[in-house]
This record gives C-alpha cells, structure tokens and sequence, in this order.
C-alpha cells in the first residue's frame, strides 16, 4: 500500500502507506479512487501550508470498501462499499447547535485539516460515511463528493421547474451545477471561456456560451423576453464573473456564489437595491446533499463519466497536478489509490 506526501514547495513524495487503526467511532477504509480538485491544487501550489500539518496527505473526493471498523461502529460492515462525507464539525459552536453542522466555526475539513484519502488505507469517523449503491462504480462513485456540491448549490439556489439559470464556469463544478439544475426543470445557459469545456458543455446537451466572444447580457435578456436570469451561479472565481453576476438576473433573482476567489471582488451593490436581488453563499454540503448526489448518479440520469477526463495511478499524482495547471482538455482527474 502507498501514500502520497505532499512536503511543500509544489513536492509530492510517493511512499507507503502508514496505517492508523481505527479507534473507537472510526473505519478504516481501502480507497479505490480519488479525484483531484481546485483544493488539492491550492494545497500543491503552497497557498494552504497554514493549514496543513506536512508531509500531508490530501484528498477528500474518494470511493472505497470498508476494511475494518473501530469499537461501537453500527450499521456497516468490512466490504461495505462507501464514499466520505469529509467534514468533522465540533458539534457544540453556535452554527452546530442550530443544525448547520456544514458550516461549523471549528470545522475540521478532512483532507485539509486531517490526512485525506490519497493513499491505499485511510482511517475516518464513522459519521462521515454513505453507502454506495452497487450499481456505481467505483470510479463514479468518486464523483458523488463534487456531486453533492453541486446538489447543494441547487438547493441553495431553490431552482425550480421552468426557471432560465446561468452558471458562470464551466469546470466539473460548473457543468454539474447545470446538470443538476436540468434535473429540475430548468433552463440553463453556461458561460465558460475554455474552449475544450465549451465544447464538451454542448456535447452534454446544455446551451453553452463563450463571455469573450458573446454580449451574455443581451442574449440572457433576449432568451428571457427581458426579463433577466431567475438564478445566477458563479462558479468561475473570477474578477469578471463577480462583475457579471449582477447583471445577468431578472428583478429579486437569485444570485448563489461558489466559488471562491482569490482576493475580495468588487460587486456592484447597486443592482441589489435597483432589482432587490437575493445572493446566498454555498459552502460544501450537508448529509441530504450526499444523498441527493448518490440517487443522482444511481439512477443514470447524467452522465457522469464524461465529467472524468484521466484516471492515473497514485504514482502519477504530480502529473495530474501538472495535467490540471495546463488546462486545455481537462476536467475531472481521477487517482486510483490501490489496485489488486
């Protein structure tokens, strides 16, 4: 069994895998995949070694089979197929105890804050587990975290059935807000400037537009008879994207921010008042998401493998993050962990 380090300065050591345990309330849990995101970058490029307790293993967005389980640990068995859920919020700060758990003021983010699940053998608590159905691969089973985003990001946006939603980017987070929101009956424009998501949005059924090359303003208002968008996601973190994401939604639309961005934005606040527009933020996700997300990928509705674009073994990691830095004909990097 292997493990992947990452030891700062954009270095990634392949070594073996250092087994905890499971104490009482945890499993141990044989990972088959990982996916890699715009986190685990973060971490590789040095912008979370504040956080992160090196040589670190990251990665949360992972598939596997229970291999053992700690003392008191109900409901799951060894060979249980499952994914995490990989939060672990303190249970007693004020966001706790009013139910939003997700959003803890002590949240500990496993992967980050914890060792993550880059390696062959890793150890959780029980509480974050969901089963996995056994009509999903392993590899699909791999996107149920992002999945649950994008679940979570929907709900947050309260799309509903006939609505015209924008989402503005076109990463894997991006095309699976818009997925989502198709499930409900929604319209969906994606605006994205890589030409290769571009393409692969269009090839997904979903109406997909370049902001460098199209006025998305006149073109969102003509689609909607003037009216304007009824939800707005921006997902791009971009300087542009935060300057659009007000212009684009019909009077008291809803704008629901995603991404994250690296340096405070300016937003025109002025349309909020002109149009009594409503903005949420969308952090992680909650247990129902998960669940959302794996009924999702259960029942076929979307095509979840054509979100994966490289599957590389766990000695290749390094390469993936380089893969992703190149952009051009890239979306979802999958790392399988351990192979028999």
């Amino acid at each position: 069994m292997k493990a992947a380090y990452y030891e700062g300065h954009e270095t990634i050591r392949i070594g073996d895998c250092i087994p905890a345990s499971p104490a009482t309330g945890q499993v141990q849990i044989r990972v088959s995949h990982c996916g890699i995101c715009g986190t685990d970058l973060h971490i590789f490029h040095g912008k979370m070694d504040r956080r992160v307790h090196m040589p670190q293993v990251m990665g949360h967005e992972m598939s596997g089979a229970i291999a053992a389980l700690g003392q008191g640990v109900e409901g799951f068995a060894a060979g249980d197929r499952v994914t995490v859920r990989p939060l672990d919020p303190c249970g007693h700060c004020p966001a706790c105890r009013a139910g939003h758990s997700h959003i803890c003021q002590n949240l500990k983010f496993i992967g980050i804050d914890a060792p993550g699940a880059l390696q062959g053998l890793w150890t959780v608590p029980a509480h974050t587990l969901h089963r996995l159905p056994e009509n999903l691969s392993f590899a699909q089973g791999a996107l149920i975290e992002p999945l649950a985003v994008a679940c979570h990001d929907v709900r947050m946006g309260e799309v509903r059935e006939g609505e015209y939603v924008v989402v503005q980017g076109g990463g894997p987070i991006g095309i699976l807000v818009a997925l989502v929101a198709r499930t409900k009956g929604a319209r969906v424009l994606v605006s994205e400037v890589n030409s290769y998501r571009l393409a692969l949005a269009r090839e997904l059924g979903l109406e997909a537009v370049n902001p460098r090359s199209a006025d998305l303003v006149q073109l969102v208002t003509e689609q909607t008879g003037g009216a304007g968008a009824d939800v707005v996601f921006e997902v791009s973190g971009a300087a542009a994207g935060a300057e659009m994401m007000t212009k684009l939604p019909r009077t008291r639309g809803r704008i629901v921010v995603v991404a994250l961005f690296p340096e405070p934005p300016a937003v025109d606040l002025f349309r909020f008042f002109w149009r009594e527009l409503k903005l949420a933020g969308a952090r992680v996700y909650e247990a129902v998401d998960f669940e959302a997300a794996i009924r999702l990928a259960a029942s076929c509705a979307l095509p979840l493998d054509r979100i994966v674009t490289h599957v590389i073994p766990l000695e290749q990691l390094e390469s993936g993050f380089r893969e992703m830095e190149r952009g051009g004909g890239v979306m979802k990097v999958l790392v399988e962990c351990s192979r028999d």
